[in-house]
């Protein structure tokens, strides 16, 4: 599995999602993979070109080879009416040829979120960003209760995925969020392993 890695792919308005996707790569790298971050541009009710092709800081857009390839995939996104942000659901949308040739079945998966308000959509959100996973066949990885800080959080954290209550955007991480951010790679990458043992 040396060439192997997780997809860490997101999309981030304001930094939150930016930030967790950072802190689950980090646990990614501690449980034996490589953790390729990549974001997906925004979209436009209009016709015109929204983004250029590189963005001019922070990740690299997700390519469909970037999925296609990768050994994992950790999916986040901000909330928007207890759901995925548009431009996310928009990259998914795309990824019919991938579901066509069954290319990400057997492979783990884990959701992540930021909301504004601790009450905003957090559970809501991850579940519908699961679903699109299922049907590709992805294995999901949630956070156990074995994780202390799943029991202790009082802001962002759930067995769905993880999660963070940014507030007005200017509110870090805690240090429960972040642990949990870390925990959810790092298992993600676990099971990669295992499984590609399994394989192998």
């Amino acid at each position: 599995m040396s060439d192997a890695y997780i997809l860490v792919l997101y999309y981030s308005r304001h930094g939150a999602t930016a930030e967790m996707a950072r802190q689950i790569a980090r646990g990614v790298e501690s449980g034996g993979l490589e953790a390729r971050l990549r974001t997906v541009p925004a979209v436009s009710a209009e016709c015109e070109a929204q983004a250029p092709s590189i963005p001019a800081e922070g990740a690299l857009y997700a390519s469909l080879d970037d999925l296609r390839h990768c050994a994992g995939l950790a999916l986040g996104s901000p909330t928007r009416f207890g759901n995925m942000a548009a431009p996310l659901k928009y990259f998914l949308d795309g990824t019919s040829g991938l579901w066509l040739t069954g290319e990400l079945i057997g492979k783990p998966a884990a959701v992540f979120t930021s909301t504004a308000s601790l009450h905003g959509g957090q559970e809501t959100t991850l579940l519908s960003m699961l679903l699109p996973l299922l049907h590709h066949g992805m294995l999901i990885c949630g956070l156990p209760y074995s994780e202390a800080a799943l029991l202790e959080t009082r802001g962002g954290g759930t067995p769905y995925g993880a999660s963070h209550h940014a507030g007005d955007g200017k509110r870090p991480l805690d240090e429960h969020e972040t642990a949990l951010c870390r925990a959810l790679g790092r298992r993600l990458a676990e099971t990669a392993r295992r499984l590609e043992g399994d394989r192998g």
